[in-house]
């Protein structure tokens, strides 16, 4: 548990005597302080962390790292100019400590802790997948070692190294998330995180309206396996079957684990079968062992996420046994949510957020369920210069499996419209302009044996449809 000394050392290099004041918890939201946290006070577009320290210490802050005035009633250390020559006097708790930039001190805090904690790290990244990765490779790394992880969408410049200051000592392996939205982010991160393993799922076109372009993409996550230490220290889990991280293995001075499903990667899989709402079976290999799992995860790409997982366990020194029993005990499922309606439909609400890769997955699901197949599928957003082909590669494969499409929002018509080019009837598909207009045309028409799945991108609110239709007669 990182200590009051170990921040003002991080922040100044200066030596406080006697003072091991246990820090519990970091946090940026006021209402998530706890007796012992430390409260970072965050200037923001909506709102601004300095107008709720008062709050922070009321729920128990003992501290808050602040870079703006705050007027009286506050006891404040300023360590603005302070240097390792300098002795400070500690003010009593609560108390705040100003700074220059109340992130940059975050940051430069987790960089400090990183380095004081005896956890190994897998870092996480890629297009599509990597909430996934995390979840599974959690699971199956915690049933050899004391595991933690980044919570929900932690995996940026203010989530990764908060989720850094609330390590302990005990952790063995720590998973983190790492987000790409601009060149050098990642490389940024790494730099605070340290990370020995890193794992790159695909490159897909998600963040393309920013990025540019996939090989952009594709250098702004190769930031992650350019981080990593030499061999045999650093291992790179790179996909076989993406061309993209596949030829990452010459941007890293680290070990390589190819995964996929060809022979010619360390860990690949064969004998796929989906086998709906109860999972995925399927043989994986290493080396010369292999063994046919079944694992509760839906659809077939959940294969590759497993593999990644599997990756992880054997990078780390687990046997292929022991990652097989985490596999087929896993809880952890993709953020597709089955639910059934009154009128005793099927819902496969997937509505976290859509790219094309995601997207023509959960189809391929779609594929494999009995039953009339309805797909609800809005714009994606962000893909830049491939925002076109994406929404045609959807309508492609939406036209060969449902009976019935209801399409959502400006881009949505590009899905209609290519699937009906690709033989879908035009009674068959609906177009409408929001995700409550999509609900009402499903609303009165839902039977049972009826498999209705809904995605898209998370701005389009799709997820209020499936409550909707849990309720239809």
């Amino acid at each position: 548990m990182i200590t009051l000394y170990n921040i003002i050392y991080a922040l100044t290099e200066v030596e406080i005597p006697d003072n091991q004041m246990m820090i519990t918890e970091a946090v940026i939201d006021s209402r998530k302080a706890i007796p012992g946290s430390v409260f970072i006070a965050l200037p923001g577009e909506r709102s601004d962390g300095h107008d709720f320290v008062k709050n922070a210490f009321e729920n128990g802050a003992i501290l808050a790292l602040i870079q703006k005035d705050l007027g009286s009633g506050f006891r404040i250390l300023d360590l603005r100019g302070i240097n390792s020559g300098q002795e400070i006097s500690i003010p009593q708790a609560p108390f705040c400590i100003r700074v220059d930039d109340s992130l940059k001190s975050l940051q430069d805090i987790a960089r400090y802790w990183r380095q004081k904690l005896s956890a190994r790290v897998i870092a996480i990244t890629g297009s599509v997948g990597k909430s996934s990765t995390k979840e599974l490779t959690t699971e199956v790394l915690s049933r050899k070692f004391h595991t933690y992880k980044n919570p929900g969408n932690y995996n940026n410049e203010i989530g990764l190294p908060l989720t850094i200051l609330n390590l302990g000592q005990g952790y063995e392996r720590l998973i983190l998330e790492m987000g790409f939205y601009y060149p050098g982010e990642i490389s940024f991160l790494c730099g605070i995180a340290k990370p020995d393993v890193g794992i790159v799922t695909n490159i897909g076109t998600v963040h393309a309206e920013r990025a540019g372009s996939q090989e952009a993409i594709a250098n702004g996550k190769a930031e992650l396996v350019e981080a990593l230490n030499p061999s045999p220290d650093g291992i790179a889990i790179l996909n076989f079957d993406d061309p993209f991280v596949k030829a990452m293995a010459s941007k890293t001075r680290a070990s390589i684990l190819f995964y996929g499903l060809d022979s010619g990667a360390d860990v690949w899989a064969d004998e796929i079968q989906g086998q709906g709402l109860k999972g995925i079976r399927f043989r994986i290999h290493y080396h010369d062992e292999s063994m046919v799992l079944e694992v509760p995860m839906l659809g077939r790409h959940s294969v590759q996420t497993i593999l990644r997982a599997s990756a992880a366990g054997i990078a780390e020194g687990m046997t292929m046994h022991e990652v097989a029993e985490a596999l087929m005990a896993s809880n952890t499922q993709l953020r597709l949510v089955a639910v059934q309606t009154k009128s005793g439909a099927l819902i496969l609400d997937d509505t976290y957020n859509a790219t094309p890769e995601s997207t023509v997955a959960a189809l391929d699901l779609l594929d494999e369920l009995k039953g009339q197949k309805i797909a609800v599928l809005g714009d994606m957003l962000e893909l830049g210069q491939y925002e076109q082909a994406g929404h045609e590669v959807v309508g492609r494969r939406a036209a060969e499996v449902v009976n019935h499409l209801i399409a959502v929002g400006p881009r949505g018509q590009t899905i209609a419209e290519t699937a009906k080019l690709r033989g879908l009837p035009p009674t068959a598909v609906t177009w409408v302009a929001d995700a409550l207009q999509a609900a009402e045309v499903l609303k009165y028409n839902l039977k049972a044996g009826d498999v209705v799945l809904i995605k898209g991108s998370h701005s389009l609110r799709m997820d209020r449809i499936s409550p909707i239709l849990e309720e239809a007669a």
